[in-house]
């Protein structure tokens, strides 16, 4: 009697856990590209920036890649002088998270730093916005892609230049061009400020 037949460990594996395991081996060895920009104006900025940009390297399927120089800029949309001046930066991410999981993680770390949405455009201790992934054009109200006004802000346009001097904006081209259009009027390299990768 050959008693490989009745071995449970050399049964052949059912197709169907096969394509399971496959699809889900395609989708760790397939990480996509995204882009994340944080700001933050109020209480200690920078060391705020540098916890976002922790946590999104503490989350499971997430891995930072690049961060780009920190830039002070106006507060957009309200009066001169109403609010602090923020620190901006642009975060290039590896993940293999859909986008409406990397969104939820976003939120989480605003929530994580006591971010309150009072008001449109109010102060706040930390903005983590979703401006690209991949090459992902979506019209969805819960995530928009790319961010709608990603393209007008040099806020975010400067820094994910720094990163990606090569990047393109989908549906609206390469970032050096848009940046050109808009200017850099009111955003200013901080040289003496610096993030840090993840550990």
């Amino acid at each position: 009697m050959n008693h490989a037949q009745s071995d449970p460990t050399v049964q052949p594996v059912p197709a169907c856990v096969v394509e399971t395991v496959d699809a889900a081996d395609v989708t760790l060895s397939n990480p996509k590209f995204a882009v994340v920009a944080l700001g933050s104006n109020l209480g200690n900025r920078l060391e705020t920036l540098q916890g976002a940009v922790d946590a999104l390297g503490d989350t499971p399927g997430v891995r930072v890649k690049a961060v780009s120089k920190v830039y002070e800029t106006e507060p957009w949309g309200v009066d001169p002088g109403s609010q602090p001046s923020y620190f901006n930066a642009v975060v290039l991410v590896k993940t293999t998270l859909p986008p409406t999981s990397l969104l939820e993680r976003g939120q989480a770390i605003e929530e994580a730093f006591d971010r309150v949405r009072e008001e449109r455009w109010g102060p706040r201790t930390i903005d983590v916005d979703i401006v690209a992934y991949a090459d992902v054009v979506s019209d969805d109200p819960q995530l928009t892609l790319p961010h709608p006004r990603a393209h007008q802000r040099a806020f975010v346009l400067a820094p994910w230049h720094d990163v990606d001097p090569e990047a393109a904006l989908p549906g609206h081209g390469p970032v050096q061009a848009l940046l050109a259009a808009v200017g850099t009027t009111g955003v200013t390299p901080r040289p003496d400020l610096e993030l840090r990768l993840p550990e």
